[in-house]
């Protein structure tokens, strides 16, 4: 079954101690556009996921984007300095003898004073591709499930343009015929009207009808068109890229549908051709959202 171009897919989990969420969202594109939203530290990270988004995606415009959604253990550590501590307070005690103070001076005053306490953090250990390819799996997997099932609703509103543009060529394939008897019907009447109270020449009648006929004759166009149904309804029923494909024997019906629609020579058969013309738009419309 083709799948549709449009998706999302989201995961999120543990990864060195942080969470991460990861997100994927794809839409039309003619080819394989990647585009990369990462945390600085996960930046190294890029080429190892691309790789990973070409084997999953045959192409369409692919963004992902991660973001640390928790805190981690920092590895944070309080560290105290005892020579700043002594220096500051005994500056403290002078200001308070200076300013006529008396009394202890608080610890909360002293432990604010610059670098008296200093925090120091460890560096954050380098995240690999191991740790995060799990969770990438799974956003993907999530956006190709959804992918998967707007396939199914686009294909089979494809297959039914593709039913109303057959039930229309059938009808233009049972008037054919018709269009005929019409032609020599008013090649007849314009003879005679020409000819006045003669006799109609029905062999040179019968010889016109057959030059309109032949210039008439849509029978390998309608057969043509037949043809491409069926290779569509092939196509459909396939796994993987098709977009393209369907793109061609869209191509290909529209030409068919045009060359009836100059030979038709018909009111009711040239309003069934724009009907057609009006059901392939539609048709065309719907497989470019297809991969």
């Amino acid at each position: 079954m083709p799948h549709s171009m449009t998706g999302f897919g989201a995961a999120e989990g543990m990864v060195g101690g942080r969470q991460l969420r990861v997100e994927l969202r794809t839409v039309n594109h003619r080819f394989f556009h990647p585009s990369f939203k990462l945390p600085s530290d996960l930046a190294p990270l890029e080429g190892e996921l691309r790789d990973y988004l070409r084997r999953a995606f045959d192409r369409g415009h692919i963004t992902i984007s991660m973001r640390w959604t928790g805190h981690a253990a920092t590895g944070e550590t309080l560290q105290m300095n005892p020579d700043r501590a002594k220096e500051a307070m005994a500056r403290l005690r002078e200001l308070q003898t200076a300013v006529g103070m008396t009394g202890e001076v608080p610890l909360d005053l002293l432990a604010r004073q610059v670098d008296v306490l200093t925090v120091t953090t460890e560096p954050a250990t380098p995240v690999t591709w191991p740790e995060i390819e799990s969770l990438v799996e799974d956003a993907v997997g999530d956006c190709l499930a959804m992918r998967r099932r707007e396939g199914e609703v686009l294909t089979a509103e494809l297959r039914q343009r593709l039913q109303q543009i057959q039930e229309l060529a059938s009808k233009v394939e049972s008037r054919a015929p018709a269009r005929l008897i019409a032609e020599r019907d008013r090649l007849r009447a314009a003879v005679a009207e020409l000819i006045d109270d003669h006799a109609v020449d029905e062999s040179r009648v019968a010889h016109e009808v057959a030059l309109a006929a032949d210039r008439l004759d849509i029978t390998e166009e309608l057969v043509r068109l037949k043809a491409h149904g069926a290779a569509i309804r092939t196509t459909l029923a396939q796994d993987g890229p098709v977009g393209k494909q369907l793109g061609f024997l869209a191509q290909e019906v529209g030409r068919e549908i045009n060359t009836i629609g100059s030979k038709g020579n018909d009111t009711t058969i040239s309003h069934w051709v724009v009907e057609m013309k009006g059901e392939l738009e539609k048709f065309r419309e719907q497989i470019e959202n297809l991969e």
